[in-house]
């Protein structure tokens, strides 16, 4: 998809609306995250490259990433059929997922953060870092919703 085309885009989903369906919650989470490599038979002991961010918002689905690039060296995040390895940051552990980038646009400076948003949608994650997830998303829209009440 062409910058132009990203850009339209992003535009129209703030006059026509959302397709979302899953609850977001809006919090700011530090990440690491790198490309992931393709599976083989063989281990790899290398450390692959890395970029540290923070979230925008996080649902059981995706993940809105803040990032302050959007290469790690000559690889593009967003490429075709990427997936990323993120290691997310929660107040009771880390937890580990791999996503897939389903879109990315440039952050505007005059907000006072530069970089890029990737959305990602989250593939796979083991049980124990799921169930940790999910509590820690519920307790989130549970205080979200004790907020709203009480104004």
């Amino acid at each position: 998809m062409s910058e132009l085309t990203r850009r339209i885009v992003a535009r129209l989903r703030h006059f026509v609306g959302n397709r979302r369906r899953a609850k977001r919650v809006y919090v700011p989470l530090k990440f690491t995250l790198a490309i992931a490599l393709r599976r083989t038979n063989q281990s790899s002991s290398r450390k692959l490259p890395s970029l540290d961010g923070h979230t925008l918002d996080v649902s059981t689905t995706g993940i809105a990433l803040i990032v302050p690039a959007i290469r790690i060296g000559e690889h593009y995040l967003t490429g075709e059929d990427r997936r990323l390895q993120i290691m997310l940051e929660l107040p009771a552990g880390p937890v580990e997922m791999l996503v897939a980038p389903v879109r990315y646009e440039g952050l505007e400076e005059d907000k006072g953060e530069s970089g890029y948003i990737i959305g990602v949608r989250i593939m796979e994650m083991n049980e124990s870092n799921r169930a940790q997830f999910n509590e820690y998303l519920g307790k989130l829209v549970g205080k979200q919703k004790t907020e709203r009440i009480k104004n």
